[in-house]
């Protein structure tokens, strides 16, 4: 076997149907895992964020409350109830930015828009109507030309609407940044909001939430879904190996028996049919119904060619004999009985083509036809018929087939009924009730018997009670009509006549 050739019946390791599908199955579920796997990632990140920035905001408004219900004129943001930097780092810091308070052991916050810087130093206690100036507090107002406190009330500073004294504002935006705590650095949340307090001075509270606990928990799911991925598709790649190759047994042992029924010639083996009414199984039924088919097309094809050269060994035989006694003795020469036997094997040779035409399929013309005329013209050619033919032709009956064929039927109808009549024939032309088209031809012999009216449409069967094989034909002819009729889209069958003998019905379509 030359290189590059597979035996046959051989199948590449990714060529089978089985590794086809678990790898497209496999690859299937792998896209819809990653694609899962991303949307709870970030839903999960989402929600862990939501969460965070909610504890960003309680710690944001507890510290913005203490502020609010200080007391006008004793507001000191050195003594600030703050939470734990590590949980709630927090800042407190002017509307400009001057930094007033953070949590012990703070150290930096990024994120908030506030200089990392240490908080300057403020008064304990500011008048009320001055302004936190972030420890730079006991100024003269020397820039204010009307004398009045520099309260900052209504006004919006920095993007921020000014609550009023004594209230706190609505969270106005979250950020992320981190914050360095104790020499620990990490990932926060954080929440801002105004509040103006006792004296009037509007500040601004940066509250965090540590990212922890979310990047946690992200990264722990996504390291569970790598190491699990592999073996989930390892599990369903496994799992669909086996669903397919327990699918396609049978399918195998189709193949199988079909190769040995190839290999042995013996179509009378069958494929086992699974007992499942799955397409497996179908499939096993249909394959027998076709080698069931197959099986009767050779055995046809084998009956007629036995057949057919047994109706040819005869009349070559009997002209040969002929021909080596004219050769012999010239004076005994049977001259009338070679040219029988010629015609007779001209005839057969017609009948065996005209049979291997029909069986390749060959479809007869659309020519528009007058039947009663074409009944008319071929029986006033029979004038060396032993029996007349009498005609009821019904007028403008037309048919759509080939002239030749339809001619071929009419002649083979009448040689039957002309070998069985015992004194008459008649052909009829009508149109039945359903708009058929009707040839009718009946003689007055001895009919053909019920159990034998399909039989002698078969090749090659002839009735011996009724004539013999030197009298008769090769028995084709009636096989021939019905061959041709139902190429015509008709049928031709056999009744008894009404007043004895037998009736061949052809019925064709109109056109």
């Amino acid at each position: 076997m030359s290189a590059g050739k597979r035996p046959f019946g051989s199948v590449r390791p990714f060529g089978s149907v089985r590794a086809k599908t678990s790898l497209g199955a496999t690859a299937v579920v792998a896209v819809a895992l990653v694609a899962a796997g991303i949307a709870v990632l970030l839903s999960l990140r989402a929600n862990l964020t939501d969460q965070a920035d909610r504890e960003a905001d309680s710690a944001a408004r507890d510290v913005a409350l203490d502020i609010a219900s200080r007391v006008p004129g004793r507001t000191s943001y050195r003594d600030l109830e703050l939470p734990e930097a590590a949980d709630h780092p927090v800042q407190v810091a002017t509307q400009d930015g001057r930094l007033l308070a953070m949590g012990e052991d703070l150290e930096r916050i990024s994120g908030t828009g506030v200089p990392a810087a240490a908080v300057v130093p403020a008064p304990s206690a500011p008048q009320s109507g001055q302004p936190v100036d972030g420890g730079r507090g006991g100024g003269d107002n020397s820039g204010d030309d009307d004398g009045d406190d520099d309260v900052e009330t209504g006004d919006d500073h920095g993007g921020r609407a000014v609550p009023a004294v004594g209230e706190i504002g609505d969270i106005t935006e979250h950020t992320s940044g981190s914050a360095t705590v104790d020499g620990t650095a990490g990932d926060y949340r954080f929440a801002t909001i105004a509040v103006t307090d006792g004296s009037g001075a509007t500040v601004v509270v940066h509250a965090g939430a540590s990212l922890a606990a979310r990047d946690t928990a992200v990264g722990t799911a996504a390291v569970a879904m790598l190491l699990g991925l592999p073996v989930l598709l390892l599990v369903v790649a496994g799992v669909t190996w086996l669903v397919t190759r327990r699918a396609l047994r049978p399918v195998e042992g189709i193949r199988r028996e079909m190769a040995a029924i190839t290999a042995s010639e013996d179509l009378s083996r069958r494929v086992p049919e699974p007992a499942a009414h799955d397409e497996v199984a179908r499939l096993a039924r249909t394959t027998n119904e076709t080698l069931t088919a197959l099986e009767a097309a050779v055995d046809r094809q084998r009956r007629f060619v036995a057949d057919a050269s047994h109706e040819l060994r005869s009349p070559i035989a009997s002209l040969r004999t002929q021909l080596e006694v004219g050769d012999a003795h010239p004076e005994l020469l049977d001259m009338p009985g070679a040219v029988a036997d010629t015609v007779r094997l001209q005839r057969l040779a017609v009948d065996l083509l005209l049979l291997a035409r029909l069986d390749a399929g060959e479809r007869p013309g659309q020519n528009r036809l007058d039947l009663g005329a074409l009944v008319r013209e071929e029986v006033s050619q029979r004038t060396l018929d032993a029996v007349p033919v009498a005609l009821d032709l019904g007028q403008g009956v037309e048919v759509a087939g080939s002239r030749g064929q339809l001619a071929r039927v009419l002649g083979n109808l009448l040689d039957n009924a002309q070998r069985h009549a015992r004194g008459s024939v008649r052909v009829s032309v009508r149109r039945s009730a359903d708009g058929q088209v009707v040839l009718a031809v009946t003689d007055d012999g001895a009919g053909v018997p019920e159990a034998e009216r399909e039989r002698i449409f078969e090749r090659f069967v002839r009735l011996d009670e009724a004539r013999d094989r030197d009298d008769g034909g090769a028995g084709l002819g009636l096989a021939i009509a019905r061959d041709v009729a139902e190429r015509h889209g008709g049928t031709l069958t056999a009744a008894p006549a009404p007043a004895g003998g037998a009736r061949f019905e052809l019925r064709l379509p109109p056109t």
